[in-house]
């Protein structure tokens, strides 16, 4: 080190050291410069998120909590913790935040085992319809230990049905019930659910990992106001680090952390935690409440793009990050669409639509979202123009190298760790 202080990463150690590895950073980096990134549950973290997560704080175990940690040595962790904490309340304006879970199925289970025992039964949205492996899926550990009553959307507009909601959980009698979804363009009303749930007796959950950015910059409502526990990852339109965060009333705040230490993990990874700390600051300030407004109207020119070349828009649009496209009428499947796409420099993936005929792994439609290229500072004429393109990738396939083409024309202008943001 020569005497000169250390901070932490040196990419030039670790081509020396490791030139394998660190050929697959640089490759990952020409990836993601090469090609338009549409998929929804993705973007580009800050270079100072970047910073904190590659910083010495993954060095130090401690387990527990801080100023209650089993380890010594966690006084400056601990001030980590603490802002993440207090940034999380603050953001979103919650009584009580946990910011140690690994992931967003990590904070879901903390959240079952908070509130539920093996065999109770939950309502939940169903996987086909746009809900998560770990809302029910009976591969998952939520369709296993739980028993899971799933809603979905009505065939005629593939949106919410409310009314089988509150049929479902009177006849049912959950206790609990959760909302939220992966692949739902619309707004979820939260206060319908609340009501539901009141009318039950249930506890409601709002895993919001998908939507949670655009309400911590007031794109759209924020479920925190009528959700007992809001489970969410940071890592989406969040712009945050790898990981999951929960969010609860102070009457269920010792249930929460409990459930996520000691009850499903030992230690928390400190660095992501800092990294948190440094995603919530960020996405308190102007910029970012400007850039999930960008994000929702990005989303929207893209579909209606979509839309006006035949390529149909579940539910009629969207009203957030991503949208589903039902390519039934194309005769082309979502496997093949996702392949068409790649070849052409873009990035989606397959995803079932509502009511699907095809099984998980062809799929009827696909899933985009606009995060990512939002983040790199495109806008809704550009996404106009990758409508086009995504179109043309997957309607005429033998023209991919003009596709390609036009894409690199379009990231020659648009390419992320160029600058900061």
């Amino acid at each position: 080190m020569g005497g000169e202080p250390y901070y932490g990463p040196d990419f030039g150690s670790l081509q020396r050291q490791d030139p394998e590895v660190a050929q697959v950073l640089l490759d990952e980096l020409e990836r993601v410069r090469g090609g338009i990134q549409l998929i929804a549950s993705e973007n580009f973290t800050s270079p100072a998120v970047l910073a904190a997560l590659g910083s010495t704080l993954t060095n130090k175990y401690a387990e527990g909590y801080p100023g209650r940690r089993y380890y010594g040595g966690c006084e400056v962790v601990d001030r980590a913790e603490r802002l993440a904490i207090e940034r999380a309340r603050k953001l979103f304006g919650a009584e009580h935040a946990n910011v140690q879970p690994h992931s967003g199925a990590s904070a879901n289970l903390a959240a079952y085992a908070a509130l539920l025992q093996p065999g109770d039964t939950m309502l939940a949205m169903a996987l086909a319809h746009g809900g998560h492996l770990t809302h029910g899926s009976k591969v998952n550990f939520s369709g296993r230990w739980f028993d899971v009553v799933s809603y979905g959307v009505r065939r005629d507009t593939e949106l919410i049905d409310y009314d089988e909601v509150r049929d479902l959980a009177l006849r049912h009698q959950p206790k609990l019930i959760v909302c939220g979804a992966t692949a739902y363009p619309r707004l979820i009303d939260f206060a319908v659910f609340r009501g539901i749930a009141d009318e039950v007796g249930a506890w409601l959950m709002a895993d919001v990992a998908h939507p949670i950015g655009l309400m911590a910059g007031g794109a759209i409502p924020s479920a925190v106001p009528y959700a007992d526990v809001v489970t969410f990852t940071t890592h989406k339109a969040l712009r945050g680090p790898r990981g999951g965060a929960i969010l609860c009333t102070e009457e269920l705040a010792g249930k929460i952390d409990r459930a996520v230490f000691p009850f499903i993990q030992g230690g928390p990874l400190m660095h992501v935690v800092a990294a948190k700390a440094v995603a919530f600051a960020e996405a308190m300030r102007p910029e970012f409440a400007d850039y999930t407004r960008q994000v929702v109207a990005n989303a929207q020119a893209l579909t209606e793009a979509l839309a006006g070349q035949g390529m149909r828009p579940v539910s009629g649009g969207t009203d957030t990050h991503l949208a589903l496209i039902d390519l039934r009428d194309l005769n082309v499947s979502g496997a093949e669409a996702e392949r068409r796409c790649a070849a052409a420099g873009i990035t989606l993936n397959r995803n079932v639509i509502p009511y699907d005929p095809e099984p998980p792994s062809i799929t009827s439609g696909i899933r985009v979202g606009t995060p990512c290229v939002t983040t790199q500072g495109m806008g809704p004429q550009e996404l106009k123009e990758v409508g086009t393109l995504v179109t043309r990738a997957v309607r005429h396939p033998a023209g991919a190298a003009e596709v390609r083409e036009r894409v690199s024309a379009l990231l020659a202008i648009h390419q992320p760790y160029l600058s900061e943001y």
